[in-house]
């Protein structure tokens, strides 16, 4: 979709966006993701994902908590006046918390991860995170920056004992250190992108399309496509690489693109 323009920032742009989700091969669907366009604020835009876990509903009833919670702060989010650290610093928190209650209503095990960004008028974003699903920010072809996974091979990753690769195919990949709806408060890893111009893609998925891909894998479709067909293609990609055994996918696609 394109999404309107805004000149506020030193050269005119737009901004085309796109999601794409997909079951795989799991008999549940417990990915969620969706881009919110502000109501008043042309230019302002957050991106939402999240990655449940528990079981047959648990994992989804996650997932739709931390949207619904995404959807009312943002709808009440004031850019220029309100803080867009601090709101998805509660994104966060209020999802984290509400998961929890869930648990205790439901006698279920309800968990999930975040990954969201918000970008407003004159490309200022912020970004939150928690869990293994990933923000990355690319330049053309280019990856400038990309989240730092919550989770035990990242911690071996960290400690010099594994390399990327051997991550990858660790039997241990999935265990996650930090999420929500989890007995301890999950962290809250704010990531500022200063630098955002024409050019540039803002991109949020989960494990199960990163899972497939280099880090120039991605850049090269993120930079020969637009915005739809590269989700579609990596979605697509993913599916063929996992070989009938492939997670749920998700993902959401932000791109600069100058005007005249």
């Amino acid at each position: 979709m394109n999404l309107p323009l805004s000149t506020q920032a030193p050269a005119a742009y737009r901004l085309q966006a796109a999601t794409a989700l997909h079951r795989g091969d799991r008999a549940y669907q417990q990915d969620q993701v969706e881009i919110f366009q502000h109501a008043r604020i042309k230019g302002c835009l957050m991106a939402v994902l999240a990655d449940g876990m528990g079981g047959k509903s648990g994992g989804r009833k996650a997932a739709d908590q931390v949207l619904l919670t995404a959807r009312q702060l943002f709808e009440r989010h004031l850019p220029g006046k309100d803080d867009a650290g601090e709101l998805l610093r509660q994104l966060v928190l209020e999802s984290h918390l509400m998961i929890k209650l869930t648990a205790i209503a439901t006698e279920e095990e309800p968990h999930s991860t975040i990954a969201a960004f918000l970008l407003g008028p004159g490309m200022s974003c912020v970004g939150v995170h928690a869990g293994d699903s990933r923000i990355y920010h690319f330049r053309g072809a280019e990856m400038l920056t990309r989240s730092i996974d919550h989770s035990y091979v990242q911690r071996l990753m960290d400690e010099g004992k594994l390399t990327e690769e051997q991550a990858a195919n660790h039997p241990q990949a999935n265990l996650l250190t930090g999420c929500l709806g989890t007995p301890v408060d999950p962290p809250v890893v704010l990531a500022h992108y200063d630098e955002l111009r024409p050019g540039d893609t803002l991109m949020v998925c989960s494990d199960g399309l990163w899972h497939y891909y280099t880090t120039r894998e991605l850049g090269m479709v993120l930079d020969r496509l637009p915005p739809r067909e590269a989700a579609e293609n990596l979605v697509a990609r993913a599916r063929q690489r996992a070989g009938g055994a492939g997670d749920n996918i998700s993902i959401a696609l932000v791109r600069i693109e100058a005007l005249p």
